[in-house]
């Protein structure tokens, strides 16, 4: 079965946040990400130098069963971000299938932010608003690709 947590936007203090609830939980960052360390996308853009050092995700874990994730938002996401809508539900699939299922399900009268699609990073991961505007990510990490990262 999937596992839930809530992931975070930012508008560009999604690090000085994270360092404040891991002085309330405790805990270590598992993982620090930043949109510099992106490859080009596929149209050969890079990111500005102004969003480079942002973070492009973090993760806290606060108990066995959940993780705080976040990120800061930057270029084009930037134009619709509000406080309120800086959050999505996250899911992590148990399979590629179950990831497709959720997807396709979830995204039924909705839109679909970001298709479903393998990643640099390894993971199979999609965004999607649903019909009543709650905002959801879909992940699987297929521990063949997972290996070495």
């Amino acid at each position: 079965m999937a596992t839930v947590n809530i992931y975070l936007t930012f508008n560009g203090n999604c690090e000085e946040a994270f360092n404040f609830y891991q002085s309330v939980f405790g805990g270590a960052f598992p993982y620090v990400g930043r949109f510099g360390e992106m490859p080009p996308g596929e149209d050969g853009k890079t990111i500005s130098e102004e969003d480079s050092n942002k973070i492009m995700h973090i993760s806290l874990p606060i108990s066995k069963e959940t993780i705080l994730m976040g990120s800061d938002t930057g270029g084009e996401w930037a134009a619709g971000y509000k406080p309120g809508n800086n959050f999505s539900i996250s899911v992590n699939a148990e399979s590629r299938g179950e990831a497709d299922t959720l997807f396709a399900g979830l995204s039924t009268g909705g839109q679909v932010t970001m298709p479903l699609a393998d990643t640099f990073w390894g993971a199979y991961f999609g965004m999607l608003t649903d019909k009543f505007g709650i905002n959801w990510m879909v992940n699987y990490d297929d521990p063949e690709k997972m290996q070495g990262k």
